[in-house]
């Protein structure tokens, strides 16, 4: 429902904070990993996921889009849900996390407090492709001036193509296209090779 809130940060703390947009205070609960690299700024700007339940509206943020998708991975996995995805995103980075799953790392997992041994297990099994798909640059920030290349890579592995054939796809399309081409055009022409 909200893709991101960017407003002034009006009270900060390790689990979460408020932020002031348009008049409206958010109590957003945030991770470890995003309490650090706030800052002490004033204004800032988080991605969020809002989670619904009969009883509450919970909202969760995260410092780049990298982390948020993490996150959302994470709790896909039958038995873990938001607090413990937070609980993960805070015990170890994000990159940490994500290098484990892929390289099958068990014990790093299993090290976070309320992950078992089957849970760990069980979140390797259930992401280590997806993440293995969409590549290891997935959790770093975003360039503000993407070329027409990187966006419309970003969004076929977004839709669900692996990234090696979407590059290969998108490379045939940039060599028979020798003028300029929008991220649009290229998107549909990969699209109809894919």
């Amino acid at each position: 429902m909200y893709a991101y809130i960017d407003g002034k940060l009006v009270f900060k703390n390790a689990a979460f904070v408020v932020i002031d947009a348009g008049g409206v205070g958010y109590h957003i609960n945030i991770s470890l990993n995003t309490y650090s690299k706030l800052g002490e700024n004033e204004r800032c700007k988080l991605f969020t996921w809002l989670h619904v339940k009969e009883d509450a509206h919970t909202l969760y943020g995260f410092i780049d889009e990298g982390e948020r998708r993490l996150f959302l991975h994470l709790i896909s996995i039958s038995g873990i849900g938001p607090n413990t995805g937070r609980m993960m995103l805070s015990s170890v980075t994000p990159e940490e996390i994500q290098n484990a799953i892929i390289s099958g790392n068990v014990a790093l997992i299993q090290r976070i407090k309320g992950i078992g041994p089957k849970s760990a297990q069980r979140i390797i099994l259930e992401l280590q492709d997806k993440l293995k798909k969409e590549g290891p640059d997935t959790l770093s920030p975003a360039p503000l001036n993407k070329t027409v290349r990187e966006e419309a890579l970003s969004a076929l592995v977004m839709l669900g193509f692996a990234r090696n054939a979407a590059e290969k796809v998108i490379e045939l399309e940039l060599n028979r296209n020798t003028g300029d081409i929008t991220v649009e055009q290229l998107i549909k022409a990969a699209l109809k090779s894919l």
